[in-house]
């Protein structure tokens, strides 16, 4: 017999896709399709639809989604660190993208940090910066970045155009840069190309408050007093440009470089966070979590919604079939969190290492006529779904996700900030991510999330998606995304064990899913006031236009 909720989805299909649909998506389901038995005979399937068409039309619901959201089961806390950003020495994301020159008179800037750009950021509070990357890290020597401008050596970028940089952006200024946004740095070390001694001195140069030479050197240049910078991430993709090193080689680097990293966090402690897995690379975490044991706090993940590596496709012009593919790219990390998720717990139950996926986001050809190793690329509506979907995904496994990291955040991949001289625009990512920041340090609240079938061909996707929280003010916030980009979902929100008496509410959304903001149009993708909701008894009906994302305020 078919379990209620999915005969409410598949009722749903019929009733606003017709017969033929629903045939076609029984007959692509599983054989044990979430635990109901699916036998594929053409009788069997013949009768689910008979009894799937009975159901629709003896129920007066069948058009709705019920969203049960369960305010009395809160535990885990939604860390800010899922909000993280990245930043590497890539293109344009540092220099055009943060930092000017302190001799730029054109661009207004403190210190050569464009302020434009630090305003933007500020109001999406980026909790923690990863830098200086991505496979840069492991090509970085620190001490290059560090004194006099004018007596840094230049050096060259090998990952990314093979340009030549000053290193006028070093750790003074990357720190300068946090301050100036009011996020937590994380620093990702030197494992590949770089020593054990010389990442070592850079934690005592960042962190060590008495007398060494590590903390002397820092105040010659300037800064007396330590930064006591918490996170750092010991190398970056080991399995890859980070040296192609095995998983059981990688574990032993680990050990060696953590064994002689200094403590000195701004609580005492360093938050270590190890070169973790290739999307699906389970056997990675596995050996990762077998060897380090109580050597490492946070365990790294990266994966890229990305349809094909050797033909990823236009950031704006795509097709209905790009647009599917994409989304259900982004859709694989709730599989990939599971199941790594599942390894860890094998070795710690208790789950004291964070899974921290220190870059994600989409992945496209770069815009016509940019340089092709800086991966400039255009950011639409199809980007604001990717990170809608994705955020939800970490809410919901907080408890052990607890640090994100966006792919990028100026000028690079998916970007939050686009810029272009003098000029500076938000994308619809960063609207998201804004949207979302209510959910900064607040109490995760369980959802249960039946399926409504979004098609396309023979695959099926489930167009909503949707997390919630409790901030200290007691106001519930749930996030809602629909990414059918064609047809509008009606939302019954039940909020078990609450009373609520007030809904405000927020949207972005716009004609189409290509839509996105340029330079000459800045302010065509943006959020405003959602009022597309009533109440219904104890329920809360939310109507959701197609490819968009909602927040909700509950009081």
């Amino acid at each position: 017999m078919l379990k209620v909720d999915i005969m409410r989805s598949l009722a749903y299909l019929f009733a606003t896709s017709g017969a033929t649909t629903l045939l076609t998506f029984v007959a692509h389901l599983p054989n044990d399709y979430q635990g109901v038995s699916m036998k594929s005979t053409s009788s069997s399937r013949h009768a689910c639809f008979a009894l799937v068409a009975l159901f629709a039309i003896a129920t007066t619901s069948w058009s709705q989604i019920r969203v049960v959201l369960h305010t009395d089961q809160g535990k885990d806390t939604v860390s800010r660190y899922i909000y993280g950003s990245f930043s590497e020495h890539l293109g344009h994301c540092i220099y055009g993208g943060y930092y000017v020159g302190e001799g730029n008179k054109a661009i207004p800037n403190t210190r050569g940090i464009r302020k434009d750009v630090v305003e933007a950021l500020k109001k999406m509070r980026i909790p923690v910066l990863r830098w200086p990357g991505g496979c840069f890290a492991d090509t970085y020597h620190w001490k290059d970045g560090v004194g006099p401008k004018n007596e840094r050596p230049t050096m060259v970028n090998q990952w990314w155009g093979g340009v030549t940089e000053d290193n006028s952006f070093g750790t003074h200024e990357f720190m300068d840069l946090c301050e100036q946004l009011g996020t937590e740095p994380y620093i990702s070390g030197n494992v590949g190309s770089g020593t054990v001694q010389e990442l070592a001195q850079w934690v005592q140069y960042v962190n060590f408050a008495g007398t060494s030479p590590m903390s002397q050197l820092r105040a010659r240049n300037g800064h007396e007093k330590p930064w006591h910078v918490q996170f750092w991430g010991l190398g970056n993709e080991a399995w890859g440009c980070g040296g192609n090193m095995k998983a059981e080689y990688y574990a032993n680097i680990y050990r060696t470089y953590a064994t002689f990293m200094p403590g000195g966090g701004g609580n005492g402690k360093l938050f270590r966070i190890a070169s973790g897995a290739n999307s699906d690379d389970f056997h990675w975490t596995e050996v990762l979590m077998h060897e380090l044991g109580d050597m490492v706090e946070g365990l790294g993940l990266h994966f890229y919604s990305v349809i094909d590596w050797n033909n990823k496709g236009s950031a704006t012009e795509f097709t209905e079939q790009q647009y599917f593919a994409t989304l259900q790219q982004a859709l694989r990390m709730e599989i990939l969190v599971q199941k790594h998720s599942a390894i860890m717990d094998k070795y710690d139950p208790l789950k004291h290492v964070a899974l921290c996926v220190d870059e994600w986001g989409g992945w496209y050809d770069v815009e016509p006529g940019t340089n092709g190793a800086f991966l400039f690329q255009q950011n639409t509506m199809r980007d604001a779904m990717i990170a809608g979907v994705t955020l939800n995904i970490f809410n919901n496994h907080c408890d052990r996700v607890r640090m994100a990291n966006l792919a990028q955040t100026v000028n690079v991949l998916q970007a939050v900030v686009l810029t272009d001289g003098e000029k500076m625009i938000v994308t619809p990512t960063y609207h998201v991510m804004e949207m979302y920041a209510v959910h900064h340090d607040a109490v995760m609240l369980p959802v249960e999330v039946p399926l409504s079938p979004y098609m396309f061909g023979k695959d099926t996707l489930s167009a909503i998606s949707v997390s919630a929280s409790r901030d200290r003010e007691g106001v519930t916030h749930v996030s809602l995304v629909n990414i059918d980009h064609r047809q509008s979902r009606d939302v019954l929100l039940d909020a078990k064990g609450m009373s609520w008496k007030s809904v405000s509410g927020r949207i972005l959304a716009s004609k189409a899913v290509q839509d996105h903001n340029t330079f000459a149009e800045p302010e065509r993708v943006h959020p405003v006031v959602f009022k597309e909701f009533s109440r219904e008894g104890d329920l809360l009906r939310v109507s959701l236009p197609p490819c968009a994302v909602v927040v909700l305020a509950l009081q």
